[in-house]
């Protein structure tokens, strides 16, 4: 299967912008499992209006649950039970055209999906190279690299770490030289986040050819 899993260090750090850059610059078919919270704008609406890409770039949730909480609980009190089989990523999109996916995780590596399975379980059945997104703010190191050797621990392939924010030189340059991954670039915080202004940040911040 052709994509990534883009998963964070913790929640709201900018996975789902990132995730919208990189869907951009791919024309690929941006995934969102499980969905926590429906009162505002879903990941999957997010995504498609940052991006303006039409409706065939998009495939639906496993799992739109109405609570904004860890999934295993979200689940829990609509009363729904995850099957995590129905969460795997799918080779095509929603016209038989093959992908690259995006697949976005909800959360931390560790969140739950349902009382015995954590998110990194999945991300190890599905297979896919995982894309780790960082924030360079102060507590990024400690974050970053527990992350990555919880992936190493499960022996599922790093692709490499995109942080986000502002540039912390020292703390990136730490994190990559310890966690012995590929520092994929920098999405810097954007006052305007539109398609014109995300295809700008990836073609100054990022390599197509890490990509392919």
């Amino acid at each position: 299967m052709n994509g990534f899993i883009v998963t964070g260090t913790d929640t709201e750090i900018g996975k789902t912008v990132f995730s919208a850059t990189l869907t951009l610059a791919l024309k690929g078919t941006y995934f969102k499992p499980v969905q926590s919270g429906l009162e505002e704008e879903t990941d999957t609406a997010r995504v498609q209006r940052l991006t303006g890409l039409p409706d065939d770039h998009f495939l639906p949730e496993a799992y739109r649950l109405n609570t904004p909480a860890s999934p295993h609980l979200s689940a829990e009190l609509d009363g729904v039970e995850i099957d995590c089989t129905k969460l795997a990523p799918q080779a095509q999109d929603l016209t038989g055209r093959p992908l690259p996916l995006i697949a976005e995780g909800a959360g931390g590596l560790l969140v739950p999906l349902t009382r015995d399975k954590l998110t990194i379980d999945a991300f190890k059945d599905w297979g896919l190279p995982v894309i780790l997104c960082a924030r360079t703010a102060l507590g990024t190191i400690n974050h970053s690299l527990l992350s990555v050797e919880a992936l190493k621990a499960r022996n599922i392939p790093i692709h490499g770490i995109a942080f986000i924010g502002d540039e912390n030189a020292d703390s990136e340059c730490t994190i990559i030289d310890f966690a012995g991954v590929k520092k994929l670039g920098r999405l810097p915080i954007l006052a305007d986040i539109n398609p014109d202004s995300l295809t700008q940040a990836f073609d100054a911040h990022f390599d197509m050819n890490d990509f392919q």
